[in-house]
């Protein structure tokens, strides 16, 4: 930890600008959308602290953490005024299943089986109807990793 202690004595710019890296990296691999914004605060951080070294680790701390929830909340308000409906993504792969033709690899029992499609087998429920093996069904819903599905 010397070594921590010597690099933030030095240079204070480098430890806030190493962790907007990381936690923009996490970000960038997991896609969550809650790690941008401390990484943004953290790069403003580490600007700061560039430019004015003297303020400290404690000072720079509580401009870390008050942007952090500033950014955050700004960032929720402008995604409800840009997408009131809060629709989901375009490009979620669970919802372009939605009206595509499946495959029935598993009987359905009591409206429960097992549907392939997409080059994956999925949990398929059906109210209507028994489908047989080979039949082909339509996937009308996704919810929490099972398919709501009709008969074609």
């Amino acid at each position: 930890m010397d070594w921590l202690a010597g690099l933030y004595a030095t240079q204070p710019f480098w430890l806030w600008l190493g962790i907007g890296v990381i936690l923009l990296g996490i970000e960038a691999m997991f896609s969550t959308e809650w790690l941008l914004w401390p990484a943004v605060a953290a790069g403003v951080t580490a600007l700061l602290a560039a430019l004015a070294p003297e303020l400290g680790l404690k000072v720079e701390g509580a401009v870390f953490a008050a942007l952090t929830v500033v950014l955050t909340l700004v960032s929720k308000r402008l995604v409800k005024r840009v997408n009131p409906a809060d629709v989901p993504d375009i490009n979620d792969v669970n919802l372009r299943l939605i009206g595509q033709s499946a495959r029935v690899v598993e009987p359905f029992n009591n409206g429960v089986g097992r549907v392939f499609i997409s080059g994956a087998e999925w949990a398929a429920e059906i109210s209507d109807s028994n489908p047989l093996v080979g039949e082909n069904v339509i996937v009308e819903q996704v919810t929490a990793g099972r398919l709501r599905v009709r008969l074609q």
